[in-house]
């Protein structure tokens, strides 16, 4: 089965609800993480500034979270 990974371009890492429940996460331990309610989509943090670590709560808005390719091409127009 292939689970489709969606990385959005300045947010979080998106999983559907369709995929959700074929999902295991676990920490660097390999101990199962928790997931969200089933029938809800999940969203991985990717800027490090969530305070529900490994989900995303919106934090990357709020501190200017750019990807690494948006950044990039942000600092190459600033010169």
């Amino acid at each position: 089965m292939t689970i489709t990974i969606t990385v959005r371009k300045t947010g979080s890492l998106f999983i559907s609800a369709e995929d959700a429940p074929n999902v295991r996460l676990v920490d660097h331990e390999g101990n199962p993480i928790e997931m969200p309610a089933e029938g809800k989509p999940i969203a991985l943090c990717r800027c490090g500034a969530s305070s529900r670590k490994p989900f995303c709560d919106g934090a990357h808005s709020k501190i200017g979270f750019l990807a690494g390719d948006v950044a990039r091409a942000v600092a190459d127009q600033q010169g």
